[in-house]
């Protein structure tokens, strides 16, 4: 489709495409129609209780695979196409503030009868610890893409990545195990990729210019998603920044989002 008709062609249908064999859209069960709260305040006594320790060997299939954990899930799409698709034998674990969300990527995951993946009510800065140290296997990768941004300078101590949680995952993540990250906001990008580079004698940016399928810019971006699919913030920066303004680049918002990968 060329022309004005591929203008009008919203992100929205293009996460469905994206992720169209899933054929997630017309199962929704009960649940219908779920409206999605964009900001949750992560430091609000609601979400102050650690998440209870699942029993793995009842949510996993074989509990102890290595582990991918999803900081921040948002929908579930993304985790679970990982789930059906990978080739590797690995559980995929998916941690999400909002609980209708949880919910919904639940009831995907029954659907589909995926034994290798699960979704929990939780906030990370407050469970990823005990979720992961709890977990049987080793942990060999872990996701924070797109995290919400808040860009008012007085909710910015809300965002996910903080001291306790980068100290966490060090403490947690397998020998040669990954950390991928990504956002579409420079600054916020920054401040991550900043948290983790601050432990530079444990993580290291992986260089993947030599890699053949993936690369990296000058800066130590990565040019490509190396997970074999876009996430869906991912496919909604890179449709709406092909109109995006001198504003929204002079704001640190960008149409495509910064990836970071470190091991």
């Amino acid at each position: 489709m060329t022309g004005e008709g591929a203008a009008a062609v919203r992100s929205t249908d293009l996460v469905d495409r994206e992720y169209g064999e899933l054929k997630l859209k017309e199962k929704l069960g009960h649940l219908g129609h779920v409206r999605i709260r964009q900001h949750v305040n992560p430091l609000s006594s609601a979400f102050s209780t650690p998440a209870p320790l699942p029993n793995w060997k009842e949510v996993f299939r074989d509990p102890t695979l290595p582990v991918m954990v999803d900081v921040g899930s948002g929908s579930g799409r993304f985790l679970i196409w990982l789930a059906k698709n990978s080739p590797e034998r690995q559980n995929y674990l998916g941690l999400e503030i909002r609980q209708r969300l949880v919910e919904r990527a639940q009831f995907w995951v029954k659907d589909l009868a995926l034994g290798n993946i699960v979704f929990l009510f939780a906030n990370a800065t407050v469970s990823f610890d005990q979720l992961v140290t709890s977990y049987p296997g080793p942990l060999v990768l872990v996701s924070i893409l797109c995290p919400d941004p808040h860009f008012k300078r007085r909710h910015q101590k809300r965002r996910v990545v903080v001291k306790p949680l980068v100290d966490s995952i060090s403490r947690n993540l397998s020998p040669g195990g990954q950390v991928f990250l990504q956002s579409d906001v420079l600054e916020v990008a920054r401040e991550m990729r900043n948290q983790f580079d601050a432990l530079s004698s444990l993580f290291d940016p992986v260089d993947l210019s030599d890699n053949g399928h993936i690369s990296c810019d000058a800066d130590g971006w990565l040019l490509n998603n190396p997970m074999g699919i876009r996430t869906e913030r991912e496919i909604h920066a890179e449709s709406e920044g092909q109109g995006c303004s001198e504003g929204c680049i002079k704001r640190g918002i960008f149409p495509a989002p910064f990836s970071w990968l470190c091991v």
